[in-house]
């Protein structure tokens, strides 16, 4: 079970302490760095989501329609040109 569920989400009063022992941890200058490092992982992320997403869009819109065959199996032809010698 998901502990989050468990004991139900986070009030203000948890969310502050967890806030006050983070800036008391990394201290007053870091934190920004670490919210840009955050940020720009983020935008990359949804950058590589986007050109994940066209490209199998661009497949989809470039792959040619199949002939439709009525529910059998596509004939075999074989050409007649030059039989097999025995």
């Amino acid at each position: 079970m998901n502990i989050l569920f468990a004991w139900g989400f986070p009030g203000a009063t948890e969310v502050l302490i967890i806030a006050g022992v983070v800036l008391v941890l990394f201290g007053a200058k870091k934190i920004p760095e670490f919210m840009k490092g955050l940020g720009t992982g983020v935008k990359e992320f949804k950058k590589a989501t986007r050109e994940v997403t066209d490209e199998i869009q661009k497949a989809a819109e470039d792959k040619p329609a199949q002939p439709k065959t009525n529910g059998q199996p596509p004939s075999q032809t074989v050409s007649q040109s030059n039989p097999p010698k025995a």
